[in-house]
């Protein structure tokens, strides 16, 4: 009976961890932003170590990832700034299409007139473009502490390799040395393949939308693009929107249906068949893990939540997958391998 299985403690251990995260997230949520970028930074900067002094290539490896960041927030900027200047200067368009479908709903019976009023109207669209760029301005400060946490860290990696490998004699420290550095590539290949997969994605939607002549279609694209970067989430909102903006200008809800299709087309075949398969079975998760993962982060820390947490989920399996007594939790938490449909 001393072994036998005891649920509550491991319960009240996740509750008070969860809680933790949650009101801990303005330390928590750019640490592990931060361990990702260095994950995914440091052998940029150990190559460089070679021909450089330490701090030079910290500064040049740094210097490098603010200025890929800096062009692609200006490009999702911009993105946002033509979708909202043509919002403003089409309002009246969506001002048809409500009234329209109070209209086609009040013909059927349907009274929408008054709970819509109260819930709904065209400014709401305004407001949320507001509030998407209060949040970006928001993420400005998350990013400068993503920065410092990264250039902090980068500066200990090789310190802590040394540091590891004294652990116990070397065997525990090369075992944990091991591991580290096996959720190191796994995160570089989800960045890789998860940037390719993006940039097809952004490519794919503006193609679409130019050709059948929904505007802003480079906007579409470029948000399509950067939204993608967010698994389940982003990908939503990038196909709702242009489905949304396209009812209000073609003034038709069958134009509409035809966009939702075919941008839900384009991120299937990406997103659930070609993907997978650029990831490999290294990277294989199930599709429930990754929904929840999405959303149980992006619960407790919001937005970098929803953007570090298949990471996340990533370093668990991984973990969990080096233990003998935990492998079955990566094996039934892993998705098919590639070659099954």
């Amino acid at each position: 009976m001393t072994n036998a299985f005891r649920p509550a403690p491991a319960i009240t251990a996740a509750i008070l961890s969860a809680a933790a995260l949650y009101f801990g997230s303005g330390i928590f949520a750019p640490v592990a932003v931060a361990l990702f970028a260095i994950a995914i930074l440091w052998p940029l900067q150990h190559a460089l170590e070679k021909y450089l002094p330490r701090l030079v290539a910290l500064l040049l490896t740094l210097a490098a990832t603010v200025v890929v960041l800096g062009i692609l927030g200006m490009l999702v900027a911009w993105g946002i700034g033509v979708v909202g200047r043509w919002l403003m200067a089409n309002l009246s368009l969506f001002y048809d299409l409500y009234n329209n479908t109070l209209a086609w709903f009040e013909g059927h019976g349907i009274l929408l007139a008054e709970p819509l009023a109260e819930r709904f109207n065209v400014l709401s669209l305004v407001r949320l473009f507001q509030d998407i760029l209060a949040r970006l301005n928001g993420l400005l400060g998350f990013a400068v502490m993503v920065l410092i946490f990264t250039m902090l860290g980068l500066l200990e990696v090789g310190d802590f390799r040394h540091k590891v490998r004294a652990l116990r004699h070397g065997t525990d420290g090369e075992r944990l040395l091991e591991v580290i550095t096996g959720i190191g590539r796994k995160f570089r290949k989800y960045i890789l393949v998860r940037s390719f997969a993006s940039l097809l994605t952004g490519l794919a939607v503006w193609a679409f939308a130019h050709v059948l002549g929904v505007e802003p279609a480079s906007a579409w694209g470029v948000i399509a693009f950067a939204l993608n970067y967010i698994p389940v989430i982003g990908p939503l909102f990038a196909t709702l929107l242009p489905t949304l903006f396209a009812a209000a200008q073609f003034d038709s809800w069958q134009m509409a249906v035809v966009v939702f299709l075919g941008l839900n087309v384009i991120q299937f075949v990406i997103g659930s068949y070609l993907e997978p398969r650029l990831s490999g079975s290294a990277l294989s998760i199930s599709p429930f893990v990754v929904v929840f993962a999405v959303f149980f982060w992006a619960i407790l820390w919001g937005i970098p939540g929803a953007f570090i947490g298949v990471p996340v989920t990533i370093a668990l399996l991984a973990l969990c997958e080096l233990n003998p007594q935990t492998r079955w939790i990566a094996t039934l938490l892993a998705g098919p391998p590639p070659h099954e449909s």
